[in-house]
């Protein structure tokens, strides 16, 4: 939460200051949660790149102080308000044997028991009342017993069958790191798409059968095929754009809901999920293969059923550079089921704010400065030697008379 004239301008930058949120990102949670009651029943959770702790502040308000926020928050209002519009006429017909209506709601906050949250992060976290603080590496394997120990104190490797498996399992894990961008997108996409992976990994070790897993994603050209990559894992997954997001920024939502692992599956960093360590022993398998693959026959990479391979075309130009045309593939009922594409929800009530417009302020509006300032940012460094400088324009001089 920088102050940057785009930041001063962002209608849900403010709205965080005013509210007391560490971060804007903290309605885009909010938002999801409107549109996929992602809280329903759930009591234990781990928050994956959590700096500065937006996320993790709203798990410790909703979770454990039991607040209200967004359209739970206004169906309480509006239904405490038609009971309190009923017992106004009750009073008038009977006034003095009217009773307050036992089904008034109750607008009290409800902390929910036995309620554990867990957020990891390289960078370090303000203290949050219930929360657990890990700075530690997801991608790295030795942070999945220091997770195991912060969720269930007693935990030890050697009273669990598996040491990469929780004893006592999670019921949401969210993930809304992201990298550092460099504006050249299939790169930042790449990047991203790791991180997902990582947090993927250690979410798959954790994770009851029955649970829920966001992240946020860099939407790009073969995105659909991550889609179809956690649908083998869950049994509904979507894609959310919440209107706290820019519209102009790339990013989304996977939302991944009913967590149910293949049969025999187990989880480890150890030995992660991707091609990337066993792409050297996968080259060689393949080409073990090829000599028994049939050269009029194409394997479908889902099914498994072989198929009539494509007819292929040598055309030689009069410079000897030859053109590899194949035949046009159409996709009919038969390799329909290839590619899979998630279902696209924009999430947020239309009458919500536009965080890509400008909104004109009150003339007596004061400005806050946010709640919680960045606790170690990565500019953090470059402000000291420019300030040590002179500040942005260098030392001055004096001229000598």
């Amino acid at each position: 939460m920088g102050k940057s004239s785009k930041d001063k301008r962002d209608a849900y930058y403010r709205l965080a200051k005013e509210q007391g949120w560490r971060a804007r990102s903290a309605f885009k949670l909010l938002q999801l949660d409107e549109e996929f009651n992602l809280f329903e029943g759930v009591t234990r959770v781990v928050d994956l790149c959590a700096a500065p702790g937006s996320w993790s502040q709203v798990l410790s308000r909703v979770l454990i102080k039991g607040e209200k926020f967004g359209r739970t928050a206004w169906q309480d209002r509006e239904a405490k308000f038609r009971q309190q519009m009923l017992g106004l006429f009750a009073e008038e017909d009977q006034p003095s044997h009217h009773q307050p209506s036992p089904s008034q709601p109750d607008n009290t906050p409800r902390p929910r028991k036995d309620v554990k949250i867990v957020s990891i992060d390289l960078q370090p976290i303000s203290p949050l009342p219930g929360i657990t603080t890990l700075r530690a590496d997801i991608t790295h394997p030795a942070t999945v017993p220091l997770l195991l120990r912060a969720l269930d104190p007693s935990y030890t490797p050697s009273t669990s069958r598996n040491h990469q498996q929780a004893s006592s399992p999670v019921d949401l894990v969210l993930s809304d790191g992201a990298p550092d961008v460099t504006g050249l997108h299939d790169l930042d996409i790449y990047v991203q798409s790791q991180l997902l992976f990582a947090a993927l990994n250690l979410a798959l070790c954790v994770l009851r059968p029955g649970g829920k897993f966001v992240a946020k994603i860099f939407r790009g050209r073969n995105v659909d095929l991550l889609y179809a990559q956690l649908k083998i894992f869950f049994e509904h997954v979507h894609v959310a754009k919440p209107r706290s997001s820019r519209a102009s920024s790339v990013e989304a939502f996977i939302v991944c809901l009913n967590f149910q692992p293949p049969e025999g599956f187990k989880a480890s960093l150890e030995e992660p999920l991707g091609v990337g360590n066993r792409l050297p022993e996968m080259l060689l398998e393949r080409q073990a293969q090829q000599p028994m693959i049939a050269d009029t026959l194409l394997q479908n990479p889902v099914t498994g059923a072989w198929d009539s391979r494509p007819e292929i075309s040598h055309v030689a130009d009069k410079n000897g550079i030859t053109d590899v045309e194949f035949e046009d593939l159409t996709v009919d009922d038969k390799h329909k089921d290839i590619r899979w594409i998630a279902p696209f929800i924009a999430c947020g009530d239309l009458s919500a704010f536009d965080s890509d417009a400008s909104y004109q302020l009150p003339a007596n509006h004061v400005s806050l400065d946010p709640v919680q300032p960045p606790t170690a940012p990565p500019y953090k460094r470059a402000l000291e030697i420019r300030k040590a400088l002179g500040g942005a324009y260098g030392k001055t001089t004096t001229a000598k008379s």
